[in-house]
């Protein structure tokens, strides 16, 4: 059954559980429609932080690359209002 959207919690929960079971990576991740990269991520995440690491993450990043820290964009938005 592969995952639309990528997999979800109680997916993700019924794949740890089989891993831990002792099924290979290669089985599940073929039976689930996942890569092994994701597969692994997944398992390890589970590993490292328990089972709420399987709650769903948002993908909103948490910072942008180019973006100004807060004060020097509102120094240069106050500078710009003193001297249009």
């Amino acid at each position: 059954m592969p995952w639309k959207d990528g997999p979800k919690m109680d997916e993700r929960l019924r794949f740890v559980a089989r891993r831990l079971e002792g099924e290979s990576m290669s089985d599940l991740c073929r039976e689930f429609g996942i890569s092994r990269k994701t597969g692994h991520k997944i398992f390890n995440r589970y590993k490292e932080e328990g089972v709420i690491s399987l709650c769903d993450r948002s993908r909103r990043p948490v910072r942008y690359a180019n973006q100004l820290p807060g004060q020097i964009e509102q120094a240069i938005v106050q500078a710009k209002q003193d001297k249009p």
